[in-house]
């Protein structure tokens, strides 16, 4: 039989043994993720026209930019504007901790792996784009730094395949697009 003082006692022993779980609870659900949905995916592929695709490449590009942790989001808006005017090494800095703190983490592998293709140091690119890939398999935007990266070495044949896994994902992208057009007439022996 309960006493009096342990009834009184069980409500605030089970106040704060579910404390810590509620703000568990609270503290993940605010990280959550906004990876790019199927629906996203498919409504770029389907997309009939290059506005709306553009659109909905935007859109995805959005999503990929919400790591899930608001202090890695920080690090990669800040290293994106330190890449777009032109700090690349406060840029790859800021992506090396995006990386750090989350491995899983595509967009900044991706990311990163731009400024080794602008610096032309491959090995590192090609690291940071199969991490990408294995972590996003739907990364048009790593796809298509793969493309470039090969067709830069002379590897004509693989960087038409990356192209168009490009394309397959989303088949209005401008560069990927060109580059295939460009890449399967030298296949094909038409030349330029």
């Amino acid at each position: 039989m309960k006493t009096p003082v342990a009834a009184a006692r069980f409500p605030s022993i089970l106040s704060l043994m579910l404390k810590p779980l509620i703000l568990a609870a609270i503290l993940l659900a605010g990280q959550a993720s906004a990876a790019p949905s199927d629906e996203m995916f498919q409504k770029l592929h389907d997309a009939p026209s290059e506005s709306e695709a553009n659109d909905a490449a935007q859109d995805i590009w959005a999503a990929w930019m919400e790591s899930g942790s608001p202090t890695v989001d920080m690090i990669m808006e800040r290293a994106v504007d330190a890449q777009t005017v032109g700090e690349f090494d406060t840029a790859r800095a800021l992506y090396d901790r995006a990386v750090m703190l989350e491995p899983d983490y595509a967009e900044a592998w991706s990311r990163r792996a731009s400024l080794f293709l602008n610096d032309e140091n491959f090995p590192e690119a090609l690291r940071d784009l199969n991490e990408a890939l294995r972590l996003e398999p739907r990364h048009f935007g790593a796809w298509a730094g793969l493309g470039i990266m090969m067709e830069t070495m002379g590897a004509e044949k693989e960087a038409l395949e990356a192209y168009r896994q490009a394309l397959d994902i989303y088949p209005f992208m401008t560069q990927a697009l060109q580059a295939e057009k460009r890449l399967a007439k030298q296949a094909e022996g038409q030349g330029l």
